[in-house]
C-alpha cells in the first residue's frame, strides 16, 4: 500500500524475473511503463494511440 506522502503509485504488475508495471505520477496523473528483464529495464512514458500520454485522473488511495 502506498504512504499518502509517496509521488509515484504502482498500479500494475506482471512478472517475476521479466516485469512490466505501470506506475501514475499522483501530481500529474501520467501513465509510467517499467520493464525489466534481468538486470536491464527501461522507463517511459504510456502512450495512447495518437502518441500521447495516457493521463489517469488523480485519486485518493483508500485505506
Amino acid at each position: 500500500m502506498a504512504k499518502k506522502e509517496d509521488r509515484f503509485v504502482r498500479t500494475y504488475g506482471q512478472g517475476v524475473l521479466d516485469t512490466v508495471e505501470i506506475f501514475v505520477d499522483r501530481e500529474t496523473g501520467v501513465n509510467y511503463l517499467f520493464r525489466s528483464a534481468g538486470n536491464a529495464g527501461g522507463l517511459t512514458p504510456l502512450l495512447d494511440r495518437e502518441g500521447r500520454p495516457v493521463i489517469t485522473t488523480v485519486f485518493e488511495e483508500e485505506e
